[in-house]
């Protein structure tokens, strides 16, 4: 079997951008050149998806770079697809790099005759050929549970970290974070620890999916600059709604911090006529134009993170490494 000379990188139509600056750091850290695999991931004229790798792969460890974003359906397939090609074309080993997980909002049955989509997808993941999973914040951690297969989930809070330290430099004793609900306390104190900053909960009531009836913030966010940490904004109602209720409790000014932004229908106009000062998303998936042109909206280029977990895996490093200010802000130095 031949030696492996470096990790080789494969990327679908998901998140172009993205993959190739994943490639331009691993290039960087590896100090040689680390390109995506040349291949193809087209569609016949009916939809079907055909895929073919032009360069050998035999006894390569092999990572695939590939948000299951929408449309998530073309997107999963294209990932399945990709494996499968892969796997009949002897990959040694076969990473999905999912910096966003679809599906992962149907975790539970919540009622009854539902299903549980998000195991069912890990199962289709694993029955491809992939044999690892890296992604970020999966909305919940119990996900990691429903994949045979060693899954390695990163954290966007280190990188929020890093940014608010930043940007909020001389006025970090004004800064609160907020959790827009009870589930998503835990992600909240994890940024808030690391900055020492204090905690906030927005508790809300639905009425049905997308629509909420009513909102109670517990904590004094009073003179405060209150930062909404949260994994996905969709649709922004209720980020927007949030943030009013906020202010109206007596906060000064209102930040969102969001790992995944899926801002999908009227989610740009609303952000843009709300009262968020800003909302900072990462790249995890590939932000639209009208993302990229609102003016109160910012990206962080989460390649420098898939970057160094992959060059890790590749190495049999730890990747949880990656979770410490120490290790991370090196890798994220000049860049925020």
């Amino acid at each position: 079997m031949p030696t492996v000379i470096e990790p080789k990188l494969i990327a679908g139509n998901s998140n172009r951008p993205l993959a190739e600056a994943i490639a331009r750091r691993t290039s960087l850290y590896r100090g040689m050149n680390v390109g995506l695999v040349d291949a193809r991931v087209e569609r016949f004229n009916d939809g079907e998806i055909f895929v073919e790798v032009f360069e050998n792969v035999r006894g390569e460890d092999m990572f695939i770079i590939q948000s299951t974003s929408n449309p998530a359906n073309d997107n999963l397939m294209e990932l399945m697809i990709m494996a499968d090609a892969l796997r009949r074309s002897s990959a040694q080993r076969i990473t999905a790099v999912m910096p966003y997980f679809g599906y992962a909002r149907q975790d539970r049955r919540a009622k009854a005759r539902t299903p549980i989509t998000a195991k069912m997808v890990a199962n289709m993941i694993a029955e491809s050929g992939i044999e690892r999973v890296l992604t970020m914040d999966l909305h919940a951690a119990q996900i990691q549970g429903f994949f045979d297969i060693p899954v390695d989930n990163l954290y966007a809070s280190p990188v929020f970290a890093l940014d608010v330290l930043k940007q909020f430099e001389g006025s970090l004793q004004d800064v609160m974070i907020v959790s827009p609900d009870v589930g998503g306390v835990a992600r909240a104190r994890e940024l808030a620890k690391r900055i020492g900053a204090p905690l906030a909960i927005v508790d809300k009531r639905r009425e049905k999916p997308g629509e909420v009836a009513e909102m109670t913030v517990i904590g004094n966010v009073e003179g405060k600059k209150c930062i909404i940490v949260d994994d996905i904004c969709d649709t922004a109602g209720t980020l927007c709604k949030a943030a009013e209720v906020i202010l109206e409790h007596g906060a000064t000014e209102v930040h969102a911090y969001i790992s995944h932004g899926v801002m999908s229908g009227p989610a740009v106009d609303r952000v843009t006529k709300s009262v968020l000062k800003s909302l900072v998303l990462t790249d995890s998936i590939q932000p639209t134009e009208s993302v990229q042109n609102a003016p109160n909206i910012r990206i962080l280029p989460t390649a420098p993170l898939f970057a160094q977990s992959i060059l890790n895996i590749w190495n049999g490093h730890s990747v949880s490494s990656l979770f410490e200010t120490e290790t991370l802000g090196p890798i994220y130095e000049g860049i925020l």
